[in-house]
């Protein structure tokens, strides 16, 4: 199993850990509610050093992005990322991802799930038809997500890029906390805003940077957060998490991502999203709140009325925030209306469920 750079610090600091995709990683610290209404209020720091990094480099660099990715990368210049997806042939998604535009047209950074690593690599390789110059730079990288309102105000003394006027999807790349070629990002998971940086774990510069970070957080009460955390915060957004709310049998259509699918250009399972797209989709996900007391969880029946299966939940879980139980899951596309009365089988028990607009955090 695979530590990241702050294993130690993980443990010091006496975080309850499981295995991650292949990795040791921190589920929670002080409690995931605690954690989750700390980064909504005021701030917390995530080690997601468990995702993968791919450099590709090369005057046809740009054109491999455009015809595995669905969403537009030609419209990236330097310091713009852009999320996105991998379509596969059938119009299933294979992954989503980050896209950075670090040197418009030659260098590029694609940020993907670390349990699709391998997956990932493989299948942009399978269409790397140009000698695009391609490095898996996963195992080196350093990921740190710094999220909620103040993320940005605790992080500004420790840098002189300016990081609090960084517009969302915006990067800046420099000198952090006294180490060179910190590559931070307006982007991150939770909906709270904050930054995301990516370094070297070369020379010290894991350690360096996290206890920079949390002494210049001791005024903010700073907290570490887990991925229990994470979890609910993006479940909260209605963001979805690969392998539960999308995977290879679900089209970014059917998962309302129609928004970073580009058909304005030629890319991978276009002929299968445009066809659709025409046709209608026959399932959608969304999201709902639950109206009786159960926790909907992966896998559960959504069902109507008489007990007819008419879908699947994918997440939900008790909303620190909300104070009430959510979800999200696939239903027949006569069922999707905000409105619409859903049922969750919950121990042999159906409960009573209404579908809700996303994100449930407005």
């Amino acid at each position: 199993m695979k530590h990241t750079a702050f294993n130690q610090k993980h443990l010091d600091l006496g975080a309850k850990m499981i295995e991650f995709a292949g990795y040791l990683m921190p589920v929670s610290y002080s409690g995931i509610n605690e954690e989750h209404l700390a980064v909504r209020s005021n701030a917390g720091v995530f080690d997601v050093s468990h995702m993968g990094e791919f450099l590709l480099k090369g005057p046809d660099a740009l054109d491999l992005i455009q015809r595995v990715c669905s969403n537009d990368a030609s419209r990236l210049t330097d310091g713009k990322a852009q999320y996105s997806c991998l379509p596969n042939e059938k119009g299933g998604i294979v992954d989503d991802l980050l896209v950075y535009c670090i040197k418009e047209k030659s260098l590029y950074m694609l940020v993907v799930n670390a349990s699709n690593i391998q997956k990932d690599w493989d299948w942009i390789s399978r269409y790397n038809s140009r000698g695009v110059a391609m490095e898996n730079i996963s195992d080196r990288t350093c990921l740190l997500a710094i999220q909620g309102p103040n993320a940005t105000r605790i992080l500004q003394p420790l840098t002189e890029m300016d990081i609090m006027n960084l517009p969302y999807y915006h990067f800046v790349k420099g000198k952090f906390a006294g180490v060179d070629n910190v590559l931070v990002s307006s982007t991150g998971y939770t909906g709270s805003g904050g930054v995301e940086i990516y370094f070297e774990d070369k020379g010290g510069a894991a350690e360096k940077i996290w206890d920079a970070i949390f002494e210049a957080g001791k005024a903010f009460a700073l907290k570490p957060a887990g991925l229990g955390a994470r979890d609910t915060l993006r479940l909260e957004m209605g963001y979805c998490l690969y392998g539960n709310d999308i995977n290879d049998n679900s089209s970014a259509l059917e998962a309302g991502l129609g928004w970073i699918t580009k058909f304005s250009k030629d890319f991978v399972g276009r002929p299968v999203l445009e066809l659709q797209k025409k046709e209608g989709i026959k399932r959608r996900l969304l999201g709902f709140e639950m109206q009786e007391r159960g926790i909907p969880r992966h896998g559960y029946e959504i069902s109507d009325s008489s007990g007819k299966a008419i879908g699947e939940v994918t997440s939900g879980t008790q909303s620190p925030s909300l104070g009430k139980a959510i979800g999200m899951g696939y239903v027949t596309e006569n069922f999707s209306s905000p409105g619409s009365v859903i049922y969750i089988k919950i121990r042999d028990k159906l409960l009573k469920a209404v579908v809700v607009r996303l994100p449930f955090l407005s």
